[in-house]
């Protein structure tokens, strides 16, 4: 179990992963170009009740729990494309960040 600061922690180096990812998707994968289906992308990490101090920490960090009873977040590599392509590569990292720290993290995207 990871206190308010450590989470923080964590949740920083997923979305720096998410963002790196991201952008080399778009370099290698795109040409530098924001084109191509667009979409939204975004990071559930689901297991964690909301009235534990792990679910507190996680509302401390700023992370909310989404409709499906998740923690989300949405475009964890904050980068500003359309392309879901891109924003799923940085969700799927994100994602591995938080389960090489012991969560049940999945990536998830849709078309828009």
């Amino acid at each position: 179990m990871f206190n308010a600061e450590e989470l923080t922690i964590i949740i920083n180096k997923a979305k720096n992963a998410a963002n790196e990812a991201s952008m080399k998707y778009l370099d290698e994968k795109l040409g530098g170009e924001d084109n191509f289906p667009c979409g939204f992308a975004w990071v559930n990490i689901f297991g964690v009740k909301g009235n534990t101090k792990q679910g507190k920490a996680f509302k401390a960090a700023g992370i909310e729990k989404d409709y499906n009873g998740a923690y989300s977040i949405w475009n964890p590599g904050n980068v500003n494309v359309q392309n879901v392509d891109v924003k799923s590569a940085g969700a799927e990292a994100a994602a591995d960040v938080f389960t090489s720290y012991g969560f049940k993290a999945y990536a998830g995207s849709r078309l828009d």
